[in-house]
């Protein structure tokens, strides 16, 4: 029904796992009132964005605070912003390009990789109309062919993405290891700034937040699949830990240059067994609580316990990293990438390893061949210029 609901009343409690609230129910200073399912059932319609955005932009509990390039500034986009969700113009839903096949909506999943059929749509395909490509083809466009000539191994998004959190910020770091500090009356408190257009900087429940707007991703090969970290794999050495990243070499035939924003963290884990850990957050005091108690011995130790897993009764924090796709906030053409944005010494893709890409790479050999095929062209030309000469004056 959240999906589904087109009457603005069914909303999730936000200790209820995703169930609506049945009674009236009060969350902090917030009240939920019983919503009326049968109301809600009769005017159930296709899914909006705003049905989509309840869950989507809100990742991280709180407005953008994960994707980057998914928060509420998507609900009345103008093309500057992304012209497929353009208001006033294309005004597609979420659905146009996540199509469903037997409900099963098409997206990155965790089991599966994303749809990674480089080709046009049909229409009797499987519902998998993901990739640019699906709509666009693979030479889109008309009056480049050079350009065309990256779809291989170019994400369109690359080039069409340049940056994300165009209009909100989003939070590139999350530091628990902060957490539980109190005011001066030893109650929890928030710290705001304007900087971040009011958006918690300090929260005693989460600890320091670093929002930044307008960002420029980090790029990577990417065949649509990402290794996960899991509770049982053991912390090494490297620091920080990236509990999951995307997968691809430039020697993968169907990975591509692909954005990503990565979202930086430090994180209780366990220095003796060297795993991540996962604390229990929410409850009462007695239940061992983080954020009703403050203790992060407890905390792990109940959590840990909840997914059976070991705990020496230790916790100390790792800098970690996630990385996350960006495919949102297309900007229109004009405002995409230009070739001298990479192909140059320190550009976008200075980090990309693994190829040689003309103007950022050197290499002497090459160098110093086309130096020599430069001389020699300009030694033929003189030559020839002086053999001209000559022989006009004999005539």
């Amino acid at each position: 029904m959240v999906c589904h609901d087109s009457t603005g009343t069914y909303k999730k409690f936000p200790t209820d796992c995703g169930y609506p609230a049945l009674k009236e129910k009060k969350f902090g200073d917030k009240v939920f009132p019983a919503v009326d399912l049968k109301n809600v059932a009769q005017n159930v319609k296709k899914p909006s964005r705003k049905n989509c955005g309840a869950c989507h932009f809100f990742g991280g509990g709180g407005d953008g605070v994960k994707h980057g390039d998914l928060d509420t500034s998507l609900l009345t986009a103008e093309k500057e912003l992304d012209v497929h969700m353009d208001a006033k113009g294309l005004n597609y839903t979420c659905q146009r390009c996540h199509s469903s096949f037997n409900h099963q909506i098409s997206g990155r999943k965790y089991t599966q990789p994303a749809p990674n059929n480089h080709n046009i749509s049909m229409p009797n395909d499987d519902g998998n109309r993901l990739s640019c490509e699906s709509c666009h083809t693979q030479r889109p466009h008309k009056n480049n062919y050079k350009l065309n000539d990256h779809t291989d191994k170019v994400a369109c998004q690359t080039c069409h993405i340049p940056s994300f959190a165009r209009q909100k910020p989003t939070v590139m770091n999350w530091d628990w290891s902060t957490a539980g500090k109190m005011d001066e009356n030893k109650k929890p408190f928030e710290k705001k700034t304007e900087t971040a257009r009011g958006f918690n900087v300090y929260d005693t429940k989460k600890g320091d937040l670093i929002w930044v707007k307008d960002v420029k991703p980090e790029y990577f090969w990417y065949d649509g699949t990402m290794t996960y970290m899991t509770h049982k794999d053991k912390v090494g050495d490297a620091r920080p830990v990236r509990l999951y990243y995307p997968n691809g070499s430039h020697e993968m035939e169907n990975a591509r240059i692909y954005p990503f924003k990565i979202h930086g963290g430090k994180q209780p884990f366990d220095p003796e067994k060297k795993t991540i850990i996962v604390p229990k957050l929410f409850g009462p005091k007695e239940s061992g609580a983080y954020w009703a108690a403050f203790d992060w011995i407890k905390a792990s130790e109940v959590g840990m316990a909840v997914i059976k897993s070991d705990f020496s009764g230790k916790v100390d924090f790792v800098d970690t990293e996630t990385y996350w796709p960006i495919t949102h906030m297309v900007a229109p053409k004009e405002k995409s990438l230009n070739c001298a944005d990479c192909h140059i010494k320190n550009g976008r893709l200075k980090n990309l390893a693994g190829f040689y890409m003309p103007a950022r790479d050197s290499n002497n050999l090459i160098d110093y061949a086309g130096i020599a095929l430069v001389i020699l062209s300009f030694a033929g030309v003189l030559i020839h210029s002086l053999l001209r000469l000559a022989g006009r004056k004999e005539q």
